[in-house]
């Protein structure tokens, strides 16, 4: 399938292009010919009868890319000096630093950030352990984890390899929630291990998130640290999409003016996301769930392809007991969300659904989702896809900042459902009833709005259900 030309594949092309005239059409019109999308152009330097420039271009992908610098080079009157792939570029030296707050110019500032003046605080908080969330990173900071094994689409890659995306997602717990993360991949996939590095490192932190870890291990590995550690444990893969996918239903079932609870739902996908989703429908009073895996649909006495969260799971969904296929269980529900695969889905599944004017599909796959957005459109009153270029976009960036900064500022001891529930009304409620429409049905990314009104709703659902910390001061 083509994608449209994406920043995710930008190249610069430093060209030293004769200086005549109709030179820069020339260039203009290969590169649309190779259906790459022109973006700026900047002049580096001038030079006798030649001009240098920076050709900057998106493109779908990397032998697109490949493509559009032969066309240019293949320009009479122009010479390709370097070729910079611009996404390489921004992960030069990693994207995150630590930074100093307070300078240390001299004798005074030195003596109070370090010895004999920081003895005194380390004792204070020998007495009170509490006031680490006062003295120290500790109130602010939180650790990333990840052992590799499931790094966005590219599954088990290794711990060096899953690194550019947790400095990434570093980047955006900063940037939206002024959280400081810190990212740790470890070169361990034992669960015991993994618990055990991550207990023994937590007295620095303030939270955890962990990231990438393969399903069912993930699971184990939660639970476990839930129960050592007094401080919030947060899988986003699983409990991040979950309230997203909530908030959007809340929405939905607003747009719709149909009661939530009685949403009939089809679920593709038994992972970290799709487990954790179609508990948090249950819990939100929704009973008509049927979730597949690659054997099908998920029922109580399954054999084929089960562990223990699927017998669960089993017991827990499926009211009408169907034993096929996932077209089998789509057949008559309103709401699809799809937490597989590319493909996973054909136009005819889709039209065995309920009528289209009550249809909802959630192709959340990344970056290709169950059913191509082109053929998905047409057969639905609404569609929502995990990518950025089509309306609807289910982002965890709407979930996990706002989160972890509300259960920093409630120094919580943990995360529960009433938390979870909050932020996902918190984040449908930003979009006003005059503004809900098919094509809307979630804020922006960017609505800077998000991240604090969620903040303040998990803050409050910390406090009232004892999980924020009470201090003296």
């Amino acid at each position: 399938m083509h994608h449209r030309p994406s920043p995710g594949y930008s190249i610069t092309i430093r060209c030293e292009i004769e200086n005549r005239v109709g030179m820069f059409a020339r260039i203009a019109a290969a590169i649309g010919k190779s259906g790459g999308d022109l973006g700026s152009i900047d002049i580096v330097r001038v030079e006798k009868g030649k001009i240098i420039r920076d050709i900057t271009v998106n493109a779908r992908d990397e032998e697109h890319e490949r493509q559009i610098v032969r066309a240019v080079k293949a320009i009479p009157g122009l010479k390709a000096l370097r070729v910079l792939d611009k996404t390489f570029f921004v992960h030069q030296g990693g994207k995150i630093e630590i930074h100093n707050r307070i300078p240390v110019r001299n004798r005074d500032d030195l003596s109070k950030v370090y010895t004999p003046g920081v003895a005194r605080v380390c004792l204070d908080i020998k007495e009170n352990r509490e006031h680490a969330w006062r003295y120290t990173i500790k109130g602010n900071t939180i650790l990333i984890i990840t052992d590799g094994t499931a790094v966005l689409g590219l599954g088990d890659i290794g711990p060096e390899a899953a690194m550019p995306v947790m400095e990434g997602k570093a980047m955006l717990f900063k940037e939206f929630g002024g959280v400081d993360a810190f990212p740790m991949a470890l070169g361990t996939t034992d669960p015991d291990a993994i618990v055990s590095a991550v207990e023994k490192i937590a007295p620095a932190f303030g939270g955890i998130n962990l990231e990438d870890i393969s399903a069912p291990r993930c699971f184990d590995i939660e639970s476990r640290l839930r129960r050592l550690l007094d401080i919030p444990v947060f899988h986003d893969d699983q409990h991040g999409t979950a309230v997203i996918i909530t908030a959007a239903l809340m929405n939905v079932s607003r747009l719709l003016k149909k009661d939530m609870k009685k949403m009939r739902v089809a679920v593709a996908g038994a992972g970290a996301a799709g487990m954790a989703t179609s508990k948090m429908l249950l819990s939100c009073g929704i009973r008509d769930i049927t979730v597949c895996d690659r054997a099908g649909a998920i029922y109580a006495g399954r054999r084929r392809n089960m562990n223990p969260y699927k017998k669960e799971l089993a017991r827990l969904t499926n009211p009408r007991n169907i034993k096929g296929s996932l077209a089998d269980a789509m057949r008559g529900a309103e709401i699809f969300i799809g937490l597989s695969g590319p493909g996973a889905v054909r136009a005819e599944d889709v039209k065995g659904m309920a009528p289209v004017e009550g249809r909802v599909l959630f192709t959340l796959a990344n970056p290709e989702p169950e059913i191509s957005p082109e053929e998905a459109l047409p057969l639905a009153r609404v569609l929502a896809t995990g990518r950025s270029d089509y309306p609807n976009q289910i982002n965890n960036m709407l979930s996990f900042p706002g989160i972890f900064r509300g259960l920093l500022d409630a120094r919580a001891t943990g995360v529960n459902e009433q938390v979870k529930f909050a932020a996902a009304k918190a984040i449908a409620g930003i979009v006003k009833d005059d503004e809900l429409h098919e094509d809307y049905i979630l804020p922006s990314i960017f609505d800077r709005k998000v991240t604090a009104a969620v903040a303040r709703a998990v803050t409050e659902a910390a406090r009232q259900t004892g999980l924020a910390r009470h201090f003296t001061h």
